[in-house]
């Protein structure tokens, strides 16, 4: 016997994902259940290498019973399921922005924050991070355990799969139309994406920043340190999978580069691959697939008087969203904070 689980959004990117990880990592999982909208029901999904699920409709599935659900569907699905879950006992993990802020909802990394995750208790729900804070705070909770981090700088160049899968068949239609001089089709982005780099994430704010930049911000302060500042600049390329951080960081007193590269090397989940030569970094194309977060590039940054640049990269689909809640759901497992424990 194990815990019933739950994955709602089981068609999309994410989804899959999801259902991947899962079987990957052996979660204790006595019945995975696939749900997704009433048009996705019928459809079939893999769970494993041998498994395939047939996906139940999201809008009369009943939550009675099962332990944890893993949410991808959309902030609007989640606003509305959800809540519904958790009234019926289930342990909500969501991946979407809706609870992120709420102060009554725990948001965590496991690598960053874990004795958050008792917090559920008061909803029911657990909120997964942006899948680009998610990255950044690997890589910062060790430095800030050195020296406290006053302020972060970031420039993301973000994956079209952050966007969905739609996106990504964007990207492959107008690459591959420019070999034939076709027009670009524009309908998931503001501009072509294809051989370009959109400085526009989410919405527009009324400060002129875009709200994949507040949420940078805002999710590093209720993970890490509310005293953190944050400014970023969110930005979408031309790559598939894989979001990448150009992030510099000031601190209140020393640091050097040698106590950074020996937090980094230790901490949880992060690996540092830092060669001082060509090719000595982490790229994209590396990261896809990796359950790691990578940092490249470390160096000094000697226009504050305690300051740290580096590069940053993390596969989007898994550490920024599918692997990080199953994550969580481990840790529910190993705190003992379900319900029941498998036996």
């Amino acid at each position: 016997m194990g815990y019933r689980v739950a994955v709602v959004g089981a068609t999309g990117a994410v989804g899959r994902e999801m259902l991947k990880t899962l079987a990957e990592r052996g979660f204790p999982a006595s019945e995975v259940i696939a749900l997704a909208s009433g048009r996705s029901a019928g459809q079939q999904v893999s769970f494993g290498e041998k498994q395939i699920l047939t996906v139940k409709n999201l809008d009369t599935f009943d939550f009675t019973g099962t332990d944890i659900g893993l949410f991808s569907p959309g902030a609007s699905v989640s606003a509305i399921h959800a809540p519904r879950a958790a009234a019926q006992g289930c342990v909500v993990i969501d991946n979407t922005s809706h609870f992120r802020m709420e102060p009554d909802v725990p948001l965590v990394v496991p690598e960053v924050n874990p004795q958050a995750i008792k917090g559920f208790r008061k909803r029911g729900i657990i909120a997964n991070p942006n899948c680009s804070t998610i990255q950044m705070v690997v890589a910062l909770k060790p430095l800030h355990a050195i020296s406290r981090i006053r302020r972060v700088v970031v420039a993301t160049y973000q994956s079209v799969s952050g966007a969905g899968k739609e996106a990504m068949d964007e990207l492959f239609n107008q690459t591959k139309g420019s070999f034939v001089h076709d027009a670009p089709v524009v309908e998931q982005f503001t501009k072509p994406i294809a051989f370009n780099c959109i400085p526009h994430i989410d919405k527009f704010m009324e400060d002129g920043f875009t709200k994949e930049e507040w949420k940078m911000a805002a999710e590093t302060r209720k993970i890490l340190d509310p005293d953190i500042a944050v400014v970023a600049t969110a930005v979408r390329v031309p790559v598939f999978v894989g979001h990448s951080e150009a992030v510099h960081v000031e601190f209140e007193g020393p640091i050097t580069v040698a106590q950074a590269q020996a937090a980094l090397r230790d901490a949880p989940g992060l690996q540092l691959v830092d060669r001082r030569e060509d090719g000595g970094y982490v790229t994209q194309l590396d990261a896809a697939g990796e359950d790691a977060v990578f940092v490249s590039r470390l160096r000094k940054d000697p226009t504050v008087p305690h300051g740290l640049a580096f590069w940053c990269v993390g596969d989007n689909l898994r550490k920024g969203a599918a692997l990080n809640a199953v994550q969580i759901a481990e840790e529910l497992v190993r705190q003992g904070l379900l319900a029941k424990a498998a036996a």
